[in-house]
């Protein structure tokens, strides 16, 4: 009697190849020609809208998922352009450091415990200020994410 190969459930772990490519088709991250991934769904590796297409996949299925713009990263915010003062950031980085547009720079979390990165999108012509996008790089766009599930736990 064979049994039914193991479903992707809730809190499932998950060893399994991937590839996630952007709006252009171009691979930003791509796990087949390496060691697969290993993952526990519901523990933020994932998006909850990626994952809940993961599950009821048995394990050894390999399938094509298009993510529709904003599904993946959620939808672009406008209120995260936001403005920095000079002032601030010499203060939280190297005094002499100079930036330029499409720089990612790493800010302090306000506990101070992490980091979270906005990329630079204008300076300021007379030097007060810096505007960053603190968006997902995907947000607002759609994906394809291609999977292999190897084994499911």
């Amino acid at each position: 009697m064979t049994t039914a190969a193991p479903t992707v459930q809730p809190g499932s772990f998950l060893t399994l190849h991937y590839r996630l490519a952007g709006p252009d088709g171009a691979d930003l991250v791509n796990t087949f020609n390496d060691k697969p991934a290993t993952l526990s769904l519901g523990s933020g590796e994932l998006s909850p809208d990626l994952e809940s297409r993961l599950i009821g996949l048995a394990e050894g299925t390999r399938t094509t998922i298009e993510l529709a713009p904003g599904e993946a990263f959620g939808p672009r915010n406008p209120e995260l352009l936001q403005r920095v003062g000079m002032g601030l950031m010499r203060e939280l980085g190297d005094p002499d450091e100079t930036w330029h547009v499409g720089d990612v720079v790493q800010f302090p979390t306000p506990d101070g415990q992490g980091q979270f990165a906005g990329v630079l999108r204008e300076l300021d012509p007379a030097g007060a200020w810096a505007l960053f996008d603190f968006n997902h790089p995907l947000a607002g766009q759609g994906v394809t994410f291609e999977v292999q599930l190897i084994g499911v736990l």
